[in-house]
């Protein structure tokens, strides 16, 4: 079977089948047919026949990826950006096995050592600051003060609160489910905080769109559903208050998750919990958290260092 053709139906399964998102099913699509476009490029009979790859060829797609190839936006690629396309061609295998196919055991391709991920997350002082930072006498800045509380109060990703709607917020228990990542569902809570700043947000409202957050200007919709504010548009806010709470280090939505999940570890919430509020399928990925909120390890250097004293 041709590389082309094992990737198309592979896809198709991870639709159809496996009902995995759309974004999930581009990603796929976008590093696979980057494998198709090279293992093209330089093994012509390979590409007619996937069986015939060998985890040779897949050792010297390696070596591109890590020694050669440049993103033209982002330069060379990171260790962890590099196992993307791995991943995506070991799932692909795994699926051809599955089909009867005799194709290179997905067990054989294994994924480069990635370095601890460095955990940025911001200060309580910090925190302040950012969340006091919009005026709360405009709509659009009480609108992002709402923002920011909601991203500190529940770790939401960027893209759910992006999609959030206001008939399935619940003021009154300050709770509601959101979809995350692999179609996971979670209950997502509201601090008293948060909750506030977000009813009197949508309190303010006078218009019907469906989107608890929704833009102010540019150019006029169509659609009620075209007001909702894009990801990158909350990106670009959290930025905006990043600089004028005169905070030094780039922050992202995702870095106000990291907080949301260091605050509750400092406080003295179980990693398990955690783990579900963040909606992470493995804890593993919650882990990565506990060396810099361990508080054992702080009363130990507290006790015994000389410095201390």
């Amino acid at each position: 079977m041709p590389v082309k053709d094992a990737i198309t139906q592979f896809l198709d399964y991870c639709e159809l089948d496996r009902n995995l998102s759309q974004k999930t099913i581009r990603m796929y699509s976008y590093y696979l047919e980057f494998f198709h476009t090279w293992i093209s490029t330089n093994y012509k009979a390979v590409s007619e026949d996937i069986e015939q790859l060998t985890d040779t060829h897949v050792r010297k797609f390696r070596l591109f990826l890590a020694q050669q190839y440049k993103n033209p936006y982002k330069g060379m690629l990171k260790r962890q950006s590099q196992n993307y396309f791995l991943i995506a061609l070991r799932s692909m295998l795994r699926y051809l096995v599955r089909e009867e196919m005799n194709v290179l055991s997905p067990d054989k391709i294994l994924l480069g050592k990635v370095r601890d991920r460095e955990i940025k997350f911001l200060s309580p002082q910090d925190l302040e600051k950012l969340c006091t930072t919009p005026n709360i006498k405009t709509t659009t800045g009480l609108r992002d003060k709402a923002i920011l509380e909601v991203l500190f109060s529940t770790g939401l990703r960027v893209a759910e609160l992006a999609a959030l709607n206001r008939d399935r917020i619940n003021l009154e228990t300050r709770e509601f489910n959101v979809i995350g990542k692999g179609g996971r569902a979670r209950v997502v809570f509201l601090s008293k905080r948060a909750a506030l700043w977000l009813g009197n947000y949508i309190a303010k409202r006078k218009d019907e769109a469906p989107a608890v957050f929704i833009r102010y200007k540019g150019k006029k919709v169509k659609k009620l559903e075209d007001m909702r504010l894009s990801p990158r548009h909350i990106e670009r806010l959290v930025e905006k208050y990043r600089r004028a709470a005169g905070i030094t280090t780039r922050i992202t939505p995702h870095v106000l998750r990291h907080s949301f999940a260091t605050d509750l570890l400092m406080h003295g919430a179980d990693i398990r919990s955690v783990q579900e509020m963040l909606g992470h399928k493995n804890i593993a990925t919650t882990q990565i958290y506990t060396h810099v909120t361990n508080p054992h390890l702080r009363d130990i250097h507290e006790k015994f260092h000389s410095g201390n004293e």
